[in-house]
C-alpha cells in the first residue's frame, strides 16, 4: 500500500509547548520505533567520533572534540530522523516548496565552514569546492522530476564521495563528515518519497 502525503487526511501536527519544538524538529506523529532509530544511533555517533578522532590524533583540542560530538549527533540523527514517515509528511508537507529546502541545505554551510576554519586551517578551496557542490546538486534534485529524484540524488552522492576521497584528501578523524553530511542532505532529505504506515507492507 502506498501512501501520498499529499492526500493524507489528518497530518499530524506539532503540538504545544517543547513537544512541539520537537515535533518540528523530526516530524508530528512519530512512533516510538522511529525515535529509537533516531536517537539511539546518533548518541552512540556522538560518543564514539571524538573517542575515535581523539585515537587518531592527540592533537585535537577539547573544543574540537565537542563540535565533533555535535555534528556526529546532528548528522547521524538527522540522516536516519530525515528518512522517516514522519519527517516525510513534515517536511515535503503542502507549502514546503524549493525555498524551504534551499535554505535548510543552505544552513548546514556554516558546518562546512566550521570545519574548514577550525579543523583544516582556513581551507578555502575546501570551503568553496564543497558549498558549492552541494548548493549546485541541490538545485539539480530539486529541479528533477519525482520519480527521478531519488535516482538523481544517489549519483550526486556518489560524486561526492567521489570527489572527498580523491580530490580533496578527508581529514584524519574526521573522515566521515562529508559522506554523512552529503547523505543527510542530498539522500535522506531532499527526495519526496511516500510516507509508509506501520502496518503498510
Amino acid at each position: 500500500m502506498v501512501v501520498n502525503m499529499q492526500s493524507m487526511p489528518g497530518m499530524p501536527q506539532p503540538r504545544s509547548g517543547w513537544r512541539g519544538n520537537v515535533d518540528r524538529l523530526i516530524g508530528p506523529g512519530a512512533t516510538s520505533a522511529e525515535l529509537l532509530v533516531q536517537f539511539v544511533p546518533a548518541v552512540a555517533m556522538a560518543i564514539a567520533a571524538p573517542l575515535y578522532a581523539k585515537s587518531v590524533s592527540a592533537d585535537f583540542t577539547g573544543w574540537q572534540l565537542g563540535l565533533i560530538a555535535f555534528f556526529a549527533l546532528d548528522f547521524m540523527g538527522g540522516t536516519l530522523t530525515n528518512a522517516t514517515a514522519a519527517a516525510k509528511r513534515w517536511f515535503h508537507r503542502p507549502g514546503q516548496g524549493w525555498q524551504q529546502h534551499l535554505g535548510f541545505v543552505a544552513f548546514h554551510l556554516c558546518h562546512i565552514a566550521v570545519v574548514a576554519i577550525a579543523f583544516r586551517g582556513i581551507d578555502w578551496g575546501f570551503l568553496i569546492s564543497m558549498s558549492s557542490y552541494l548548493l549546485l546538486a541541490t538545485g539539480v534534485i530539486l529541479a528533477s522530476l519525482l520519480y527521478l529524484q531519488r535516482s538523481i540524488a544517489l549519483g550526486l552522492f556518489i560524486l561526492a564521495l567521489l570527489g572527498d576521497c580523491y580530490l580533496i584528501a578527508p581529514m584524519p578523524g574526521l573522515e566521515w563528515f562529508v559522506p554523512l553530511l552529503f547523505l543527510k542532505l542530498l539522500v535522506s532529505h531532499l527526495p519526496k518519497e511516500n510516507a509508509y504506515q506501520p502496518g503498510d507492507r
